[in-house]
């Protein structure tokens, strides 16, 4: 699997347009990216191992009444040698979900450090970001504004929507409406695109 990771990651053609928003999962090794897709996708705590690779699921999420929308997620491992491979699968995204330990203070710089580089990655300037400090079920975890402190989220730039929920993969805590604010500024950025179009 990790030979053709390249290869296999999405581009612009690969999802039908308007069926699903395509979203990218990326973060440290064993922040529990896997864990929170396995949460959504089955609504129940699945205990994994490190990503060699990448995971995608289809992932409906309901946003009130009868509507939904639906998320192709890819999770890509996080282990430092798979992080060059980030951009192969962010290219064209619609949003960026970053995903840190808040019980893990100590690896909040290097986090810190790897969002600001994909974040600023010139296929991805502009691209929402919602950042999931997740683990907020274990002792001592830093709360979503501390986190966003931390990792300095206010400075990835004026032209980046950017939102920071706590969550938690074990009980589910957080992952709605840090999905909603996802789509919502997934929207904004698509309205302010086409604003920016008409103008010219």
């Amino acid at each position: 699997m990790g030979n053709h990771l390249t290869e296999m990651a999405p581009t612009a053609s690969f999802l039908p347009h308007f069926q699903a928003l395509h979203v990218v999962v990326v973060g440290l090794d064993s922040a529990g990216k896997t864990s929170l897709l396995y949460r959504l996708k089955f609504k129940e705590f699945v205990q994994s191992v490190p990503t060699k690779g990448f995971n995608t699921e289809k992932i409906r999420v309901p946003l009130g009444g009868s509507r939904g929308i639906t998320f192709q997620v890819w999770d890509v491992g996080g282990q430092e040698k798979l992080r060059p491979l980030w951009r192969s699968y962010t290219r064209r995204t619609n949003g960026l979900v970053f995903v840190v330990d808040a019980a893990e203070a100590e690896r909040l710089e290097e986090a810190k450090v790897e969002l600001h580089r994909i974040s600023r990655a010139s296929d991805n300037q502009g691209v929402p970001v919602l950042v999931l400090a997740n683990k907020q079920d274990q002792p001592g975890a830093l709360s979503a504004a501390e986190v966003e402190k931390r990792l300095a989220v206010r400075e990835l730039g004026a032209a980046t929507l950017t939102h920071v929920q706590g969550c938690s993969a074990v009980d589910g805590l957080g992952l709605q409406p840090g999905l909603e604010r996802l789509y919502e500024m997934i929207l904004k950025r698509k309205r302010a695109s086409r604003v920016g179009k008409k103008r010219r």
